[in-house]
């Protein structure tokens, strides 16, 4: 359902349907906290970004989402600001996704946006659309690889209800310049890149701390065993106490916070990056 702020030629109807469900998405709030994410203002006529995400996809889009799919997550930091990250590029475009756990927005761009963008900010180069996609994904996957080109500087900007991230680097000797214009991305997005994944990842080590436990408690059961049949330690120093569950949660939990107050950086964000860089193949269409 397109905007009829963006459209006016929708009927009536349909267009306050449009309204009712843009409205109904800005109460969706993701299970880990986040605030809405589609609770930004519609950007001004001017404005780079869509007005909401109903609005059309360009062509492929669909395609370079798939992929994107199967990348991993990376933490990134833009001055004092610290983001996850993601990207995917090809010889028909590129998307990127981008988050700060309060809110997630996105970029797909084909070859006709990357070329019409690149004669806007690059005026003195003439180089061939597929130098500029190439350039870009050589410098965005050096950055999410936690080794950024040193000839290379990011920024990011909020405006008008999206995100701004500013490249500045050199191409064939000249100064190269990139604006990544990313708007609030749709909730199915958020939720088939983000949110199921980490879900599921949530089950497995769920699971994997149950069996954990299990196997714990029957090697103290064997210890105790060992212990009544009259075996001794030969070195006192490997003396082990019984494994009690709910002491282990209650100290690691305060571990936790106790690591989150202590960091600069959103907490969340230390603790799921190195999560996250490992389940692409978790994720669920």
């Amino acid at each position: 359902m397109a905007c009829a702020a963006t459209h006016p030629g929708v009927p009536r109807q349909l267009a306050r349907r449009g309204r009712e469900q843009h409205a109904g998405s800005r109460s969706l709030s993701l299970a880990s906290g986040l605030p809405s994410l589609a609770s930004a203002k519609p950007p001004r006529p001017d404005s780079p970004w869509p007005a909401c995400s109903s609005c059309p996809r360009m062509e492929g889009s669909e395609e370079l989402e798939s992929s994107l799919l199967t990348q991993p997550w990376a933490s990134v930091c833009f001055g004092e600001s610290t983001f996850l990250a993601k990207a995917c590029f090809r010889d028909t475009g590129y998307i990127l996704l981008i988050s700060d756990l309060s809110s997630v927005w996105y970029e797909s761009a084909d070859v006709e946006v990357v070329g019409q963008r690149s004669k806007e900010l690059n005026k003195r180069l003439t180089v061939h659309v597929s130098s500029f996609l190439h350039r870009l994904r050589k410098l965005m996957c050096s950055l999410l690889a936690g080794q950024p080109d040193t000839a290379t500087s990011f920024s990011c900007h909020h405006i008008a209800g999206g995100l701004s991230l500013h490249v500045k680097s050199e191409l064939s000797g000249l100064p190269f310049y990139w604006d990544f214009h990313c708007c609030p991305a749709p909730v199915e997005m958020v939720s088939r890149h983000l949110v199921r994944p980490l879900i599921r990842m949530s089950l497995a080590l769920q699971y994997q701390v149950q069996g954990l436990t299990s196997l714990l408690l029957q090697k103290d059961a064997e210890i105790e065993d060992y212990r009544e049949s009259g075996a001794t330690l030969s070195r006192d120093r490997l003396r082990t106490e019984p494994f009690r569950q709910d002491m282990f949660q209650q100290n690691f939990m305060a571990e936790c916070v106790c690591r989150q107050r202590g960091q600069r950086t959103p907490g969340p964000l230390m603790f799921l990056a190195p999560a996250l860089a490992g389940i692409s193949s978790w994720n669920v269409s």
